[in-house]
């Protein structure tokens, strides 16, 4: 995983509540344990006609939405069954951060242990900010992981929460294996006192 960084990007708005992770990476696509390939599939049955050809309407189709990092999306984003391959389906698609008013608890820790930034804010920010992106695809907003903020096109600073350890592990770019790993010589100086 790569340190997670501040940076600035337009935003993909997919305004639609209880979009679940059925949707986010439709079942078919989850015989593999590997994440190569399933960004093609992110949202495929939204984003793709029936004859596999993209939808020029569905929001990650459209060219004023390309490389955007951040999926503002609807009320109880990645609800339904458990499936890491959500957030492997979004991060390999480019998508950073993910901002709602509600995250499914289940696909906030898969999308925190996989470099996926979940975001809640409140009803009146999340307004504000269909308000901003949804008339003006070119916008862009910037999010700050270490300061805890998302700067906003219209000069608003909107504050999250994220739990200490997550985000820890994000800034410096470790699942938690990799925090343990960090703490070897600590963990091997306290074996070495302790058995004398």
């Amino acid at each position: 995983m790569q340190p997670f960084t501040s940076f600035t990007s337009r935003v993909v708005v997919l305004p639609a509540d209880d979009i679940d992770t059925d949707q986010i990476i439709p079942a078919r696509f989850l015989k593999t344990i590997d994440k190569t390939g399933l960004a093609n599939n992110l949202f495929a049955d939204w984003r793709y006609l029936p004859d596999g050809t993209p939808d020029p309407n569905f929001p990650l189709n459209r060219p004023e939405r390309k490389n955007a990092q951040v999926l503002l999306a609807g009320n109880n984003f990645g609800c339904g069954s458990s499936r890491e391959h959500a957030p492997w389906a979004l991060t390999g698609y480019g998508i950073r951060a993910v901002i709602s008013t509600s995250i499914a608890d289940i696909f906030n820790n898969n999308a925190l242990k996989n470099g996926l930034l979940p975001i809640v804010v409140d009803a009146q920010a999340y307004q504000r900010m269909l308000a901003l992106f949804a008339g003006s695809p070119e916008a862009e907003l910037s999010i700050d992981l270490a300061s805890q903020t998302i700067s906003l096109p219209d000069g608003q600073v909107v504050g999250f929460a994220i739990d200490g350890f997550a985000k820890t592990c994000l800034l410096n770019g470790i699942d938690e294996l990799g925090y343990l790993l960090s703490m070897e010589d600590r963990i091997a100086a306290y074996e070495a006192a302790v058995t004398g």
